[in-house]
C-alpha cells in the first residue's frame, strides 16, 4: 500500500482472495474499504445456517487495525475511549466506543490489549487522524497495520473443535474476550475468543504470508464439522440478532453528519455501560454529564413486530399517528422465530403510554404494499446461546 504507484489499484484483493474467489460461485462482490469481499457465496440463508449450526467463516481481513504502542499507551486509550480501560488486562479484548467533544459517537470497535504496552484497535472506520489529535503530549507510537494483517472470524458451535483438531492446544479453556498467542508453522497467529455473530467463535489474526496455510488448514480439518464461508450478508443476518450495532447503519458516524442532531451519544445508543464518568478526562465527558443531567433525545431499543415482513427503514408510529422513531435495521430471525429490529424512538414517545406501530412496506409481483404492524419492546439479545458463554467450550 506505500507503493508510489498504488493508484492504479483502487481496490485490492485480501491474501485469502484465492480461495474466497473458488467458492464464491454467486460472483457476489462487496468493496469494503480497500478490499473485495464475498456479499454471499452460494445462499444467504444457507450462510447463515452454517454459522448458527456448524461453522462459518469470514474474511475479516478489511476491517481497519491500528496498533498503538510505547510507555504511555495505556494512559493513552484510557484518555481516548470512554470507557476504563485499566480493566481491560493483557490478553483481553474490550468493546469500546469514543465520542467528539460533544459526546457523540465517532465509531465503535474492539480494542485487543496483545502485550504490555501494546494495543490493537479494531474499528470500521479509520482513526489515525482522531488518534494522534488525541496522542499529542502521550509517548506513544500509532500505526494502521490493515495490511499487514490477514484476519478471519471462525464462527459457530463446532469452531472450537475445528481449531482444535489443527493443533492448537488449549483453545476450548479460553473465556470469551480472552487472547492467545500460538506459533503455526513458524508463525505467530493471535487467536480470540471474539465475533460478530453471537454465538461460540473465534477471530484469528495472521501475517498475510500465512493466510493461504491457514484457510487451507481450517477447511481441512473442518469438513467434517460442517465448515462454510460465509458473506457479508449473513453476517449481517446474525449480528442482528446477536444485538451488535454497525456503524453508518444503526447509528451516523458523528464525523460524517451533515444535518445537526442526526448522530447519536452512547447513552442513545443504550451503551451507557461504555461510560465511566468517574473517569477524570475523555473525549466528550463534559456534554455526556450534561445529557446524564438533563434526559438523551432519543431511546434505542430492540423491537419483536408482528407478522413476517421485515421492516426496513420503517418509520414508527404511536397510537395518535403521531411519528416517534425510525427502524435502523430488521430481519425476520429463523432462530428467534420472530420479526425484530432495532429502532431509534424519541419525542413525543411515551414509555408508559404509548403504542409503538411499525409503517412496514414491501414488494409483491412489482407491487408495493402497506401495512401497520404492532411492535414490543425487548430488553434481551434475541439470540443468546449458553454455549456463547460456556468454558471450556464444548468439543464435538
Amino acid at each position: 500500500m506505500l507503493r508510489q504507484d498504488h493508484y492504479k489499484t483502487s481496490v485490492y484483493k485480501t491474501p485469502f482472495h484465492e480461495r474466497t474467489s473458488e467458492l464464491n460461485i454467486l460472483n457476489e462482490w462487496s468493496r469494503w474499504k480497500d478490499y473485495t469481499v464475498p456479499t454471499n457465496y452460494f445462499r444467504t440463508d444457507l450462510e447463515y445456517f452454517a454459522v448458527r449450526n456448524t461453522t462459518g467463516v469470514i474474511d475479516y481481513t478489511p476491517m481497519v487495525k491500528q496498533k498503538i504502542t510505547g510507555p504511555d499507551a495505556a494512559e493513552f486509550v484510557n484518555r481516548f475511549f470512554t470507557r476504563d480501560m485499566n480493566k481491560i488486562g493483557i490478553g483481553r479484548v474490550g468493546y469500546v466506543v469514543w465520542c467528539d467533544e460533544e459526546g457523540q459517537v465517532i465509531d465503535d470497535g474492539t480494542v485487543f490489549h496483545i502485550r504490555e504496552n501494546e494495543y490493537w484497535l479494531l474499528c470500521v472506520e479509520r482513526q489515525l487522524d482522531n488518534l494522534e489529535n488525541s496522542a499529542i503530549g502521550f509517548d506513544v507510537k500509532i500505526e494502521e497495520i490493515t495490511d499487514d494483517i490477514a484476519c478471519l472470524g471462525i464462527q459457530g458451535p463446532t469452531s472450537c473443535s475445528i481449531l482444535k483438531a489443527i493443533g492448537f492446544e488449549g483453545i476450548e479453556f479460553l473465556k470469551p474476550f480472552d487472547i492467545k498467542h500460538y506459533d503455526f508453522r513458524g508463525r505467530e497467529i493471535i487467536i480470540s475468543r471474539t465475533g460478530f455473530s453471537g454465538d461460540l467463535g473465534y477471530e484469528a489474526c495472521m501475517a498475510n504470508d500465512v493466510a493461504l496455510d491457514f484457510w487451507d488448514a481450517l477447511f481441512e480439518k473442518g469438513e467434517i464439522y460442517g465448515i462454510k464461508p460465509f458473506g457479508l450478508d449473513a453476517l449481517d443476518l446474525v449480528r442482528i440478532e446477536a444485538g451488535l450495532l454497525v456503524p453508518g447503519q444503526d447509528f451516523m458516524v458523528a464525523e460524517d453528519a451533515i444535518r445537526p442532531g442526526s448522530t447519536r451519544s452512547p447513552f442513545e445508543l443504550g451503551l451507557s455501560w461504555l461510560v465511566d464518568l468517574s473517569k477524570p478526562v475523555f473525549n466528550g465527558r463534559e456534554a455526556l454529564i450534561e445529557e446524564k443531567r438533563k434526559g438523551s433525545r432519543y431511546t434505542f431499543v430492540k423491537l419483536n413486530i408482528k407478522g413476517n415482513k421485515p421492516a426496513h427503514g420503517s418509520y414508527l408510529y404511536n397510537q395518535a399517528n403521531k411519528k416517534i422513531g425510525t427502524v435502523t435495521s430488521a430481519m425476520f430471525s429463523p432462530s428467534a422465530k420472530a420479526n425484530i429490529a432495532y429502532a431509534s424512538l424519541h419525542d413525543p414517545w411515551n414509555k408508559d403510554k404509548d403504542k409503538i406501530i411499525a409503517e412496514i412496506y414491501y414488494q409483491k409481483d412489482l407491487e408495493w404494499n402497506r401495512v401497520m404492524e404492532e411492535a414490543t419492546i425487548v430488553t434481551k439479545p434475541f439470540f443468546d446461546p449458553e454455549r456463547r458463554r460456556t468454558t471450556p467450550a464444548e468439543l464435538y
